[in-house]
């Protein structure tokens, strides 16, 4: 284990091991993986809500199989691509504007410095950091400008470094998701009469659903009883008044 001088009071500090240091860089990966995770859940949520309002409306007010079949595929398809699309986009607009951001905040650190150390010294009194202590804090990190700029980025604009970019992987993981999860209510329809198919599309997509909510409620680490509500009742509200709107539509219009 490697140390190093307290530069205050001279006394030896310890340092991480390798694999502590290890440790800790692998957070990140975790954190991505999480938030696969939750472009998975997310997609999913949608791609089971949308379409089963879409089927449930299609057949309560049409009756024909082929009519909810036709519906759910061609829903599911322009609703995966749209949802991907839109993920690619606007993570690509949100990494372009904090790209920008943090540019202009490099420029004016650049041209005034002293200005800078003063905003510096203020963000740290404003993170409860002592009067005494903020001005040779500040001065530490201005004198190591690749951390200098990382603080002073992530205190001021709340920004990272380093944006997050629009990636392909995050865009095709939530179209997938959405397909997938397309099919539950659709399914039933394939085998069944419409009559009999719309209870049983309802009854697996309240287990998908209930799926769901305990996965979430894992990620968030909040009740697991509160998340499957909650995400049940979400589920339920879009589903009904799928099946109600297909119902008064039709009547509206006269057929």
């Amino acid at each position: 284990m490697e140390t190093s001088a307290d530069p205050k009071s001279g006394a030896p500090l310890k340092t991480a091991t390798a694999q502590e240091g290890h440790k800790i860089f692998s957070q990140r990966d975790r954190i991505e993986r999480l938030s696969r995770i939750r472009q998975i859940v997310f997609g999913s949520l949608d791609g089971l809500l949308v379409p089963l309002g879409v089927i449930s409306g299609v057949a309560g007010g049409t009756g024909s199989t082929k009519a909810v079949i036709v519906a759910g595929i061609a829903e599911a398809f322009a609703g995966a691509l749209s949802m991907g699309a839109g993920e690619f986009i606007s993570g690509q607009s949100e990494a372009q504007v904090h790209q920008a951001e943090i540019a202009d905040e490099l420029e004016e650190m650049r041209l005034n410095p002293e200005y800078e150390l003063r905003e510096m010294i203020e963000l740290l009194k404003n993170d409860e950091v002592t009067d005494e202590d903020a001005p040779i804090i500040a001065h530490y990190l201005q004198r190591n400008p690749k951390f200098y700029q990382k603080a002073m980025v992530a205190s001021e604009l709340g920004l990272d470094m380093e944006p997050p970019k629009a990636k392909i992987a995050e865009s095709v993981t939530i179209g997938l998701s959405y397909i997938v999860a397309s099919i539950v209510p659709l399914i039933a329809y394939f085998f069944l009469p419409t009559d009999t198919a719309f209870y049983v599309s309802l009854g697996l997509s309240f287990l998908f659903l209930v799926g769901l909510g305990i996965v979430k409620g894992k990620l968030t680490k909040m009740n697991m009883l509160n998340s499957v509500v909650g995400i049940v009742i979400v589920g339920t509200v879009s589903g009904l008044g799928g099946y109600l709107l297909g119902n008064f539509l039709p009547k509206l219009f006269g057929y």
